[in-house]
């Protein structure tokens, strides 16, 4: 959270139009782009990754959970760092570390070492994540600052649309080191153009929440160590209780010191007393959580059960991505129109009507087929997006702007975290209940699920396997279809116009 007082160096030109303001957009934008792309990217190469490096189940769910531990974990914190140290400082700073670790990854000999490097790539993802926008805000201003954000946002959006396309390509001419290599090669001109903004920092700020950073990190990554046992364990398995009862602890304990910290915590917790705001923080997880859990396994289904290339994944992905892309902007232009409550209320409408059209995917359908779910679904995602961070702000006063922002987008980051951990076990435990009837011990059925839900389905099994992956699919679906359900509900009634 940033305190009253912001002390600046000169921009340089970088709010009045010259170069120094399209190389801070540059810089913003090019290094937002590769958070996506690290996500979507690794997804896309996790079945070829995993066979060439012969890794466990267990091991390579690491190498993306990893990511998203500290990257849902850290933006708070960074961003106080950044606050303090300077915000371009940080956004170097994370540039670097998320081009030079892809690059690690990119080398590594095994996935113990692709997993290490991911966990650090996490934390340069959450410094450009927290400090990019706050350069730009401290860097421009009236319209200037418009077409800013407006580029960012387009940005973010290009990296989850071309993110399976890109990486599909990739994969299919040069094999899956070269995603990697890709991200590296643009965070040299995204960290080029960063030495070019401005500096600013606030010296006032009022330190670390190290207590709340702590207990935060910790039963996040106590949550996903016992959602990646489970998928090779089992769910009662000691392995798998222990670190889910410990995360339980340390989420009571993080919300203890939230609240004795007061104005000087990590979460402003007296922001979840308004019932609109707390609607909001919530849609992540009914609105990106099947997004991300889509585009992250959806990939793995069709190359294992559907025998597609990874290109070729990538491109049935589109009907789900490009929507992400060109609908934020329309988004805000329907809520001027309307209401911000009409848009979320729709988008997860939509959503809902795209889950539960998943219930009729079968793994072999042609590119109309598989459209029919996934454009539904893309679309109330990419309305959403339009509107939600907007929505944060703006059910709290304009003094806790910069809090709201904060908690909504950390809410978010760990909602999909939590989300693509969760799916794995939980489509893992599905297709090996289906195995288990095939004279199969518990653990083998466990770990050939464990390959199959990370696109590696065994010609041994394959027909019981594809039932199974496929019957998860849909009860996947139905799952996401009731979140959404709820969230509509939650939306349409938390953010109902109040009586004067």
């Amino acid at each position: 959270m940033s305190g009253p007082a912001t002390t600046r160096v000169p921009p340089h030109g970088a709010d009045g139009g010259g170069r120094g303001y399209w190389a801070t957009v540059s810089a913003v934008g090019c290094a937002s782009m590769m958070l996506p792309f690290s996500v979507t990217g690794a997804a896309m190469v996790l079945p070829s990754m995993a066979a060439r490096l012969d890794s466990s189940v267990g091991s390579a769910q690491w190498m993306l959970s990893a990511f998203n531990i500290t990257f849902a974990a850290l933006p708070l914190a960074a961003g106080s760092l950044a606050d303090r140290i300077g915000r371009r400082r940080v956004l170097l700073t994370g540039i670097a570390l998320v081009g030079a670790l892809s690059l690690l990854v990119a080398l590594a000999p095994s996935m113990a070492v692709a997993d290490a490097a991911r966990t650090i790539q996490g934390c340069g993802a959450a410094a450009v994540l927290a400090s990019g926008a706050a350069v730009l805000a401290h860097s421009t201003s009236g319209r200037r600052r418009q077409l800013a954000f407006g580029i960012l946002g387009t940005c973010f959006g290009t990296g989850l649309a071309i993110g399976p396309l890109a990486a599909g390509a990739l994969v299919e001419t040069a094999g899956w080191r070269a995603v990697f290599l890709l991200v590296t090669v643009m965070s040299v001109p995204a960290w080029w153009c960063a030495t070019r903004a401005p500096e600013s920092r606030n010296p006032n700020h009022p330190g670390f929440d190290l207590a709340g950073l702590v207990c935060f990190t910790a039963g996040l990554a106590a949550l996903s160590f016992s959602l990646v046992q489970a998928t090779t364990a089992g769910w009662t398995a000691p392995n798998t209780l222990l670190p889910l009862a410990g995360a339980a602890l340390l989420v009571v304990l993080f919300a203890v010191v939230e609240i004795r910290r007061a104005e000087r915590a990590m979460f402003d917790v007296r922001l979840f007393r308004r019932p609109e705001f707390l609607a909001v923080v919530c849609q992540p997880f009914t609105v990106t959580l099947g997004f991300v859990v889509l585009l992250v396994y959806l990939p793995a289904y069709l190359q294992g059960v559907g025998g597609r290339t990874v290109l070729a994944s990538g491109l049935l992905l589109l009907p789900m991505t490009a929507p992400v892309l060109l609908l934020p902007l329309l988004a805000g232009r329907l809520a001027a129109a309307s209401s911000i409550r009409v848009v979320l209320t729709g988008a997860s409408a939509l959503i809902v009507s795209g889950a539960l059209l998943l219930t009729t995917v079968h793994g072999r359908e042609s590119w109309l087929a598989l459209a029919l779910p996934l454009l539904p679904f893309g679309a109330g995602v990419g309305l959403a997006f339009g509107v939600m961070d907007n929505a944060a702000v703006s059910t709290v006063p304009v003094e806790n702007a910069g809090a709201a922002a904060g908690i909504f987008n950390t809410m978010r980051i760990t909602g999909e975290s939590v989300a693509i951990s969760g799916a794995a076990a939980l489509l893992s435990t599905l297709t090996a209940a289906r195995l288990s009837g095939s004279g199969l011990s518990a653990k083998d059925a466990a770990r050939i699920a464990g390959q199959a839900v990370q696109g590696q389905v065994a010609t041994t099994h394959h027909a019981t396997l594809a039932m199974g992956f496929t019957g998860a699919i849909h009860t996947l679906g139905l799952i996401l279809a009731v979140l959404s359900t709820l969230g509509a509900v939650l939306t349409c009634l938390a953010l109902a116009p109040r009586p004067s």
